[in-house]
């Protein structure tokens, strides 16, 4: 695979992990609460925001 074909992939997860750490970074209280409220929910509570989650990212992906 040449270098041409991953650098988008690499510029992609970059931007990804800085996103992830923006609301630790910035408002780690708001974080930690929305982290222990996750924890509380019941699985397919937890399929159910993932599912929506991969369902938002292939529409944003597909738009692009």
């Amino acid at each position: 695979m040449d270098d041409m074909a991953v650098s988008p992939w690499l510029l992609g997860l970059g931007f990804a992990l800085v996103l992830e750490g923006l609301m630790p970074f910035l408002l780690p209280a708001i974080w930690r609460e929305t982290l222990q409220k996750l924890i509380q929910m019941r699985d397919g509570q937890l399929r159910f925001v993932g599912l929506m989650l991969l369902l938002s990212g292939m529409l944003v992906m597909w738009v692009s």
